[in-house]
């Protein structure tokens, strides 16, 4: 993941975030099935994916812990 597209990540609200979160893991639900059945030509987008779904639940929890500390102040 390229340092713009996660500084575009940045900007999204945490919905935006979880609905491209949800897309992802469906994503890697079909490239996995892809891979066991021999179809998967390119394995590292498998790997891709995976750090794409952590940078987005990274984000999520940021988000979510900056919305908690605005609420307790």
């Amino acid at each position: 993941m390229k340092l713009n597209d996660k500084k575009e990540l940045r900007g999204k609200t945490s919905e935006e975030l979880a609905k491209l979160l949800k897309e992802s893991y469906n994503t890697l639900a079909q490239l996995t099935l892809d891979n066991v059945q021999n179809k998967l030509k390119n394995t590292r987008s498998m790997t891709n994916t995976r750090k794409e779904i952590a940078v987005m639940k990274t984000l999520l929890n940021e988000k979510a812990k900056t919305e908690e500390g605005e609420k307790s102040v």
